[in-house]
């Protein structure tokens, strides 16, 4: 601003200091009514300031005063005292001239500042259409990354909390399951993380519909965001704003392919022709095999229907669509390359997401491949129920079975209702509880050890420490009180399962 005429006289290693406004005083005591980046003007006329003029300057340092204007209407020079406290301070000090006021030095500042302020805006204006045309149009992310990615200076990646890569500048990060777990398990967002090679991230939420960390995305910056110049950091949030718009536009356009794939799951949709005519739109081919896949975050039946949907969708992207059942995601997916490869990507995921699961449990049933409309309704059935079966196993977080793990009888049994399974229990082993807890007695453990030693006398008898005839007598017991006959197949068979279902 050389039409103003003011002389520098120390300080020119700072005269890239921003100036946000310009604040007259002639009180020592300056700094508390100061926010960092004043250009502060005094003509030294109060005593005070006569007196102790160094305090003025270390008060208006500690405050982040960017400069200090010393005025001649009292002086023919800016005192030496003065002069050294900023020199020793590193403060910026410029002479005012007796023929320019304060008033036309704030005036000019005040200008230029309103019309820098006026040029920031605009170009923010200008690049927020820009962004918004770019994904109101369903250019997708890509393009919005190309807007934005000379503005940020540094590569910035979108990232799910498995490390998969929604979008980014090319070369995927190395590091990205590692930023995925400090994601997870971050206290607060944003978020800084050190220690890797790469050098230090920041990670900034990207704010969805999903409540739960593990069914949302999140955004990846090199370096940390807070050594940047506001507009830099301001460009950060914006791409995470808009980045959350572009996952709930394809939210919105996941609909239609859940509601066909919800009605193919339809009980009441039995004819097998217009079922392999459904699974053509779902992008199943009726004579290839496929698998079901259930997933649930919850307890045995599953509690967080929307969040288990995202979920799924994350652990499975190659899922044409994922619908909800009765409180599970479920999917279908083709399975020309077997099970067991898919099984081996759901763990290894699955591992990744345990780390953001703090009071829920994620539980996956994965049922065997089947081909065929008529197999489609069996294969949903079986893995919602291996889910259930993965669910009562307390095993983990996070929790993938495939029915190829779990008894056929369990299977079975899980199959059938609730109130069934109960009834069916109750009328075998009622009478054997109820004598038990009269006399102290062991009739239900004693048949369950008896069942597990296929009906050995002497092999049962050693493994419960009792004599052979006293293990005759409680069997003997057990069959007056049922009415059963436990030296038939049909009658062990019963007390099996009926133990099983317990």
């Amino acid at each position: 601003m050389g039409e103003l005429g003011l002389v520098l006289l120390s300080g020119e290693h700072a005269l890239d200091r921003p100036i946000r406004w310009v604040y007259l005083t002639e009180l020592v005591e300056t700094g508390r009514y100061l926010s960092g980046n004043e250009l502060v003007l005094t003509g030294l006329i109060g005593p005070q300031l006569r007196e102790r003029p160094e305090d003025l300057v270390d008060d208006l340092v500690d405050a982040g005063a960017t400069a200090l204007g010393v005025g001649l209407s009292e002086h023919d020079e800016v005192p030496a005292r003065v002069r050294e406290a900023c020199a020793r301070r590193g403060l910026p000090l410029l002479e005012v001239s007796r023929e320019l006021s304060f008033g036309a030095i704030s005036e000019l500042v005040t200008r230029r500042l309103t019309t820098e302020r006026a040029a920031g805006l605009a170009t923010v204006l200008g690049r927020h259409r820009r962004l918004i045309a770019s994904v109101a149009e369903g250019s997708g992310l890509e393009s919005v990354f190309k807007v934005t990615q000379a503005e940020l200076g540094r590569a910035c990646w979108v990232l799910s909390p498995t490390g998969r890569v929604v979008v980014g500048p090319g070369q995927d990060p190395p590091d990205a399951r590692r930023l995925a777990a400090e994601y997870l398990t971050a206290a607060r967002l944003p978020q800084v993380v050190m220690g890797g090679p790469e050098g230090p991230r920041t990670l900034l939420p990207i704010n969805s519909r999903a409540a739960h960390r593990v069914a949302g995305w999140f955004l990846a910056c090199e370096g940390e965001l807070a050594d940047l110049p506001d507009e830099v950091r301001e460009s950060a949030h914006e791409l995470a704003a808009l980045a959350a718009l572009e996952r709930a536009r394809l939210e919105e356009g996941q609909k239609v392919e859940r509601r066909l794939l919800g009605e193919l799951l339809d009980p009441a949709l039995t004819e097998p022709a217009e079922i392999g005519a459904r699974m053509r739109t779902c992008g199943l081919d009726p004579a290839r095999p496929f698998v079901a896949v259930a997933c649930a975050l919850g307890d045995a039946y599953g509690t967080d229907t929307a969040e288990g949907v995202e979920v799924l969708r994350e652990l499975m992207p190659e899922a044409t669509a994922v619908t909800a059942i009765e409180g599970e995601a479920v999917t279908v997916v083709r399975a020309e390359d077997g099970v067991q490869g898919l099984v081996e990507r759901l763990r290894e995921a699955a591992v990744l997401l345990e780390a953001g699961l703090v009071r829920e449990r994620l539980t996956v049933g994965v049922s065997g491949p089947a081909t065929g409309p008529s197999m489609l309704r069996g294969a949903v059935e079986e893995a919602r129920h291996t889910r259930r079966l993965a669910a009562a196993r307390r095993a983990g977080r996070a929790h993938v079975v495939t029915s190829d793990e779990i008894h056929s009888h369990a299977l079975l049994l899980a199959t059938v209702p609730d109130g069934v399974r109960r009834s069916f229990r109750e009328r075998l082993l009622r009478p054997l509880q109820d004598y038990d807890s009269e006399h102290n007695s062991d009739l239900v453990a004693t048949l369950a050890a008896f069942l597990d030693h296929s009906g050995s006398w002497n092999k049962c008898a050693a493994a419960l420490h009792l004599h052979v005839n006293t293990l005759r007598y409680r069997i003997r017991r057990v069959e007056e009180l049922t009415g059963r006959d436990l030296s038939t197949l049909e009658d062990r068979v019963d007390f099996f399962l009926a133990l099983r279902a317990m």
